[in-house]
């Protein structure tokens, strides 16, 4: 059995940002992890052409700068359901956790509305990973150069997607790593350097299914933001007045808004507020009106930051690449395995990832995640195990898994689950959305509507099944609401998701995407958690925090009617020994049966090892 925790987490960030001259600039994944929604409505193949009118549509209805969904409804030309899941998504992603939306009931959602400027920049952002398909004008002759047949198609058309993902791992490792050294012996600009790292990264986070490690993505989304910089910029300035559509200022209050894309600083040492990172707003007196700035000002400041940060990643990246190689395969995966479990967290935002859990369990509470538990977790590439995140949660991302159970404590934000197979997910959320799986069980205690994107194969939700004793204090940290239970009402968003095109084949997209469908009640089980919470105090919960639905209460109690009936019936029936013992042994025999049948038999593993 193997166990493999990784902390991807940035190096230890500097005392104080705000004094460091240059501090890094980062950018904000969770809009672009959390954030993208398949509604074509969204998807602008110029959104600064499209979305200039729109913004101007939604400010002429604002009230205080803030729209509610029926604003969003017109606008965009879509349902109201969908405009209403536009807000709430928006919510879910918001860089301002004092924002009216993110703090508002669900009752209150309309009638708060969201700012416009960060709705506008959250259907930019649709646009991110979209690849536009295109049509040459001569197919066959483009056929004869670059078929579509490949000596490997036969060969990868056999494998499961997480297979194949991992061949596609090993082959892109190979060419990243020649990549590397070929640039080591070449005398040539750093920039072209940098090119050729971002760009490699981006067909590789394209072509693949496995979990994109945290420099690929940031890498990834610092190059989307380096080339729509301009556009994003245009969307929150004033033009000045007499000066022509080309001469535009930014406010201090429009250029904040620019925090739902970017902050300064390393994870886990925010500035009190992203303009004051600035030359233009640092030390603002907010009594007085700050100095409008320049767009172009900002603009060209934005580009240098980013680039910086972009030669910062490239360097980190071919540093890891070309890094000692002289202990074997296994030695060096002992190696990291033993730092990551011994590291101490220095941040409280860096993400906890957990992966390549091969056959095995796996618990972490609240305090092993001690500091980051409340900001963002990762369960990626883990196979034929039992993983528990016990801990009141914000984000949490299940990755690329498979045969597994993997239960998550609260996560007050949302849950994404992606590119898994027959896996059991069992979490209590305010959101999930579950993309391109198959075969895979969702027990779920969820506020709002799960979302079903992409191509998905015989999903099924079910109600929540199990409880820990802090399970109950962990929701109302993060505030789950236990009387809402919407697990069956999901919401399917078309086959394929724009987001992801190179998954899907071409000409899928008019295909309508499978819903799930419920768990029978009969078939309804619960989870038993074994009480592994050592060193601390028990919590208050004793049981199941989310009422069940008639038809599985009623099967439950039939069935615990029918055990004491049966104890009852064994308990007087007159039996000899031996009869006893035969007895005894089918009941065993029976039990191993619907064990490993179950795949229950991991759960008693669990608890024999308590």
């Amino acid at each position: 059995m193997t166990e493999e925790v990784i902390d991807q987490s940035p190096p230890p960030p500097d005392p104080d940002p705000i004094q460091n001259s240059n501090p890094l600039i980062h950018p904000r994944r969770v809009p672009f992890e959390h954030g993208l929604l398949p509604i074509p409505n969204l998807l602008f193949a110029d959104p600064i052409q499209t979305l200039a009118p729109i913004k101007q549509k939604l400010a002429s209805s604002a009230t205080n700068n803030r729209v509610g969904s029926p604003a969003v409804s017109e606008a965009l030309s879509i349902s109201s359901d969908h405009a209403r899941l536009v807000l709430e998504t928006l919510a879910s992603v918001l860089h301002s956790e004092t924002d009216p939306l993110v703090v508002a009931k669900p009752e209150e959602v309309d009638s708060i509305g969201a700012d416009v400027r960060d709705l506008v920049l959250f259907m930019y952002v649709q646009s991110y990973k979209k690849l536009m398909p295109r049509t040459h004008k001569d197919s066959a002759a483009v056929a004869d150069v670059w078929p579509s047949a490949s000596a490997f198609d036969g060969y990868l058309s056999a494998l499961s997607p997480i297979q194949a993902s991992s061949l596609r791992l090993s082959v892109w490792r190979a060419l990243f790593k020649f990549g590397s050294r070929l640039f080591d012996k070449m005398t040539i600009p750093k920039q072209c350097k940098i090119s050729f790292f971002v760009i490699l990264q981006l067909v590789r986070s394209n072509s693949r299914r496995f979990m994109p490690s945290p420099a690929d993505e940031e890498a990834h989304q610092l190059s989307y933001l380096q080339k729509h910089i301009a556009n994003i910029i245009s969307l929150l300035a004033d033009p000045v007045e007499g000066q022509g559509d080309e001469s535009s200022v930014l406010s201090l209050e429009s250029f904040e808004h620019i925090g739902f894309l970017l902050h300064f600083g390393d994870k886990g040492s925010d500035v009190p507020s992203f303009s004051q990172a600035t030359p233009f707003f640092k030390n603002s007196n907010p009594d007085i009106p700050a100095v409008l700035v320049p767009a172009s000002e900002v603009h060209d400041w934005l580009l240098k930051k980013i680039a910086s940060a972009m030669e910062s990643i490239s360097d980190r990246i071919s540093g890891k690449e070309n890094g000692p190689s002289n202990a074997s395969g296994q030695e060096a995966a002992t190696v990291v395995t033993c730092e990551a479990l011994n590291k101490v967290p220095s941040n409280d935002r860096g993400p906890c990832i957990i992966e390549g859990v091969s056959k095995t369990s796996l618990f972490k509470q609240a305090s092993d995640l001690k500091g980051r538990s409340v900001k963002v977790s990762t369960v990626a590439n883990c196979h034929d195990s039992v993983i528990y995140l016990l801990a009141p949660l914000r984000y949490a991302t299940v990755y690329g898994c498979s045969d597994s159970t993997i239960v998550l404590g609260a996560a007050g934000k949302a849950v994404r689950v992606e590119h898994c197979e027959r896996v059991h997910v069992i979490a209590a959320t305010k959101r999930i959305c579950i993309a391109n799986c198959r075969e895979c069980v969702f027990y779920l205690g969820v506020n709002h509507r799960p979302l079903i994107v992409g191509d998905n194969h015989k999903l099924q939700v079910a109600p929540y099944n199990t409880f820990y004793s802090h399970l109950e204090e962990h929701m109302t940290e993060v505030g789950i609401v236990p009387t809402i239970n919407r697990w069956n009402e999901s919401l399917a968003l078309g086959a394929v998701d724009p987001h992801d095109s190179l998954s899907h084949p071409t000409g899928a997209s008019d295909k309508q995407s499978e819903s799930a469908s419920c768990v029978d009640p009969n078939q309804f089980t619960n989870f038993l958690i074994p009480n592994w919470f050592v060193g601390e105090a028990l919590g208050s919960t004793k049981d199941n925090p989310f009422p069940l639905p008639d038809a599985y209460m009623a099967v439950q109690q039939t069935s615990l009617k029918n055990l004491e009936e049966t104890r009852q019936s064994l308990r007087e029936t007159p039996l000899e020994d031996n009869r006893k013992r035969e007895l005894t042994t089918a009941f065993h025999m029976h039990f191993k049966d619907w064990l490993y049948a179950t795949g229950n038999i991991r759960q008693l593993y669990c608890l024999q090892g308590d």
